[in-house]
């Protein structure tokens, strides 16, 4: 039997404040920006639940829901939500804030799965225990999302055959 980790003990938060280098001509937030923020967040939520080295399997989805304007503080919360015996589904919750006015939002919703490494191979992690009503809801959602990841990996890997015969 593995051992188990709440999701809690992957918690991690990183807030930024939006300059203007971080902006486009619209005065919001690069999307680019805020995928590689959420990518080193994930990071670090994965690598606190496997105590390994992790590398990023896939960012399954990134829903921005509202602008990140500039001045405003960009928050993301990561948490790992799921376990497969090397895999690991993380959520990443980013809420943008109006600094002069205390207004949030939910900006954007992120799934990425990531792998945990030893010696160049997948290694086992503890398993993930739910506790509160939002991670129990999280976790046992998360089998759909990786059906629609697993089809949608085997929907590249069919494209990538496509490509490899057409150029």
């Amino acid at each position: 039997m593995r051992e188990k980790k709440t999701m809690s003990e992957t918690k991690t938060i990183k807030t930024a404040h939006v300059l203007p280098p971080d902006t486009n001509h619209h005065g919001t937030m690069f999307g680019g920006k805020l995928m590689a923020y959420i990518d080193d967040v994930a990071s670090i939520a994965a690598a606190k639940h496997a105590r390994k080295p992790v590398v990023t399997a896939s960012t399954d989805s990134v829903d921005f829901l509202q602008p990140i304007k500039v001045g405003d503080a960009v928050t993301l919360e990561a948490m790992v939500t799921y376990t497969g015996k090397s895999s690991m589904e993380i959520c990443v919750k980013v809420t943008s804030e109006e600094l002069l006015t205390g207004k949030t939002n939910v900006a954007a919703i992120s799934f990425l799965t990531f792998v945990a490494i030893e010696g160049g191979k997948p290694a086992v992690i503890p398993e993930v225990a739910p506790e509160s009503e939002e991670e129990i809801w999280l976790n046992e959602t998360a089998q759909n999302r990786a059906e629609h990841r697993k089809a949608r990996k085997m929907h590249s890997q069919e494209l990538a055959e496509f490509f490899r015969k057409a150029y």
